[in-house]
């Protein structure tokens, strides 16, 4: 009578240990999230360093615990070594802009553009004691953007655009609430943006707009991050 009873026990711890396999497996799934992409703004300022408008745009991104990417103008940094310096002591990151700023001579030609470059580069290195990894063509490029994109990072840049604007070079005279107005609208429907600002002597109203800026992107759930 017990040998009848074999095949079924045998059965039946089959099937156990086949749940338990099932088990394992089925936990070692990975949980597929669908939250919403973690949004993200990257403050980028061109043209500086300047001695007021850099000055105030390092004491609000102070304040509100933001880092910000500086893409510099080698010749505006004589008399303002220590705007520079500071730049990098509070953890901002420093890029390369140009040296000159002057387009017919930067697009002159490849060997133009790397002396540029490479001028702007070392006098960071040698005034704010970091070396920059980060570029962003004067004008935002030229038709040869593929190609002298190419040649930058060559040269061990990542070159960064921009997909969103203040409006302080597009719009003449702008006030400090259609600057945040702007940066608003032209980031709308982006996860991550990456927002042009100035700060040179001339934008003391993007000085004046940051605070803003920055209190409506932390609303509509932004992160801040460098580059």
């Amino acid at each position: 009578m017990q040998r009848r009873y074999i095949p079924a026990v045998v059965l039946f711890i089959a099937i156990l240990v086949f749940l338990a396999h099932l088990g394992a497996r089925m936990t070692a799934v990975p949980v597929i999230s669908y939250a919403e992409e973690e949004k993200e703004i990257y403050l980028t300022f061109d043209d500086g360093p300047s001695t007021v408008v850099t000055g105030r745009i390092l004491d609000t991104l102070k304040e509100e615990g933001v880092k910000g990417t500086f893409f510099v103008v080698g010749e505006r940094i004589a008399g303002r070594e220590d705007v520079l310096a500071r730049i990098a002591r509070e953890g901002h990151t420093l890029g390369v802009h140009s040296y000159t700023h002057r387009y017919g001579e930067i697009y002159a030609s490849d060997g133009a553009l790397l002396e540029d470059v490479r001028r702007c580069k070392a006098l960071i290195e040698k005034t704010a004691g970091v070396t920059p990894a980060v570029y962003r063509f004067p004008g935002g490029g030229t038709k040869d953007y593929a190609r002298q994109k190419a040649l930058l990072e060559g040269e061990g840049f990542a070159v960064i655009a921009w997909n969103a604007v203040c409006g302080d070079e597009e719009i003449p005279h702008a006030s400090a609430e259609t600057l945040t107005e702007t940066a608003v609208k032209t980031a709308k429907g982006k996860n991550r943006v990456i927002l042009l600002l100035h700060d040179s002597a001339p934008h003391r109203a993007t000085a004046q707009a940051l605070p803003a800026i920055i209190a409506r992107f932390r609303d509509m759930g932004y992160v801040f991050k460098q580059f």
